[in-house]
């Protein structure tokens, strides 16, 4: 129904139907329908129809007071957004998990900033996955999939889980051979994956047929990723810890993998963004950039 006030607006700014059809690019007989139609809404007839004369009915002049001002803020604001939405310049606001954002996915951060100075990032990082519906946040980063209803989601990779130790570790308690040896050996816990649900590696693939659950008992609970890598590389213990966080010391040797034909539930990572607001130039170039960067990455295409 706005459509058909707005035209009629677009009608008593013309001072005609005709010129009103020519100014909107459509037929006359379309403008005269659908001005019809809208006097049938309201059950009351708007504008006197003469060939001489363009008047107003007294119904007329009413509706036009009250919605002209209406239709006018209403088309300005739609060219502003519309003028915004087409921009790759301002600012753009992104929410990220911090360890991942200062590790592995580091450089693609770095090089968004390169290629695109003209856009100002406000990157927010955290561990703790804060609101995006609180502020003005255009995007973010998340691992898992949202609940949320009101998000759009875009998968752009996986991460793989794995179970590791320092060599020297190993060397002092001995490596386990099988799940049930793990009791007896120190664990390290994230508190946030208290519950371990590991799957069989079946010649390298990841099979979701045979897995086991596991609530390990900790010798130490941390609440940090980070740490807890830290911490294994020092010989505390055997940690479950996704691959993107271990890469570097997997290469160097520092940590080695422990019952390799296991590993833990990969961890998806999504690009979300509210579903009530425009997704601008900006945040679509971000995600297409961050889908690029992250499809390149066998990391973070769950290989290991």
């Amino acid at each position: 129904m706005f459509d058909d006030i707005s035209l009629f607006v677009r009608i008593v700014q013309k001072r005609s139907l005709a010129a009103a059809a020519q100014d909107l690019h459509l037929p006359a007989a379309t403008v005269s329908r659908r001005l019809k139609k809208l006097e049938d809404k309201l059950r009351c007839q708007l504008i006197h129809r003469s060939a001489r004369k363009f008047n107003l009915t007294a119904e007329g002049e009413v509706y036009y007071k009250a919605y002209a001002d209406l239709v006018q803020q209403f088309e300005a604001t739609s060219r502003h957004l519309s003028a915004d939405v087409q921009q790759l310049n301002g600012k753009l606001s992104v929410l990220a998990p911090t360890n991942v954002s200062v590790g592995i996915l580091q450089p693609m951060w770095s090089e968004f900033i390169r290629l695109y100075p003209d856009i100002q990032l406000n990157l927010f990082l955290s561990n703790q996955t804060k609101d995006i519906h609180l502020g003005h946040v255009d995007m973010a980063l998340r691992i898992g999939p949202q609940e949320d209803s009101q998000l759009f989601q875009k998968k752009l990779g996986v991460v793989s889980s794995i179970l590791v130790a320092s060599p020297e570790y190993l060397t002092g308690q001995g490596e386990p051979v099988d799940l049930t040896e793990l009791e007896a050996h120190r664990i390290l816990l994230v508190n946030t994956v208290p519950i371990w649900k590991l799957y069989q590696v079946s010649k390298g693939r990841f099979e979701t047929s045979g897995w086991e659950e596991i609530r390990p008992r900790a010798s130490t609970v941390i609440d940090d990723i980070a740490l807890a890598k830290h911490l294994a590389r020092d010989g505390h213990g055997i940690v479950l810890l996704p691959v993107s966080e271990i890469e570097k010391e997997l290469k160097q040797g520092t940590l080695v993998r422990v019952l390799p034909q296991w590993q833990g539930a990969q961890r998806e990572i999504f690009a979300v963004w509210p579903t009530g607001r425009l997704l601008s130039a900006r945040a679509k170039c971000l995600r297409d950039f961050m889908q690029d960067f992250i499809a390149k990455s066998k990391i973070l295409q769950g290989e290991i």
